[in-house]
C-alpha cells in the first residue's frame, strides 16, 4: 500500500470514527425508547439494508477479503476467510441483534 493510499484510508477511518462519536454523544442525554430505537434502525435499515451502515461495513470487509484472496500465496483462505467471517458476523449477527433491539424498544416504529 502506498503512503498516499494509507493516508487516505486513515483519513476516511478517522472521519467515520468522528461521525460515530457524534452519534454516541447524542445518546448520552435523556432519550426515550422510540427515539433510541431510531438510532440502530438508521444503522441497520431492515427494509433497505444496502442503505445501512452495517451493509457498508460488510461490503468493505468483503472487498478486503477479495483483495486478501488475490494475494494469498497458497490460495488456502488463511488471509481471506477471517475477513469473510467478519462480514458474516456484521450482516447476520449484528444486524439481526440490532433488529431485535429496535423491535423491543419500539415495536410499532416500523410502521412509521
Amino acid at each position: 500500500m502506498t503512503r498516499t493510499r494509507l493516508y487516505r484510508v486513515r483519513a476516511a477511518a478517522g472521519i467515520a470514527k468522528l461521525a460515530l462519536q457524534q452519534i454516541e454523544d447524542e445518546l448520552t442525554g435523556e432519550i426515550g425508547a422510540q427515539e433510541l430505537a431510531e438510532v440502530p434502525r438508521e444503522l441497520h435499515h431492515e427494509d433497505h439494508r444496502q442503505d445501512g451502515v452495517f451493509c457498508s461495513l460488510a461490503q468493505l470487509l468483503t472487498v478486503a477479503a477479495q483483495a486478501a484472496g488475490r494475494i494469498e500465496p497458497d490460495h488456502d483462505g488463511e488471509m481471506s476467510c477471517p475477513l469473510h467471517e467478519a462480514t458474516a458476523l456484521v450482516t447476520e449477527n449484528a444486524g439481526l441483534q440490532t433488529y431485535y433491539a429496535t423491535r423491543a424498544l419500539d415495536p410499532q416504529g416500523e410502521d412509521v
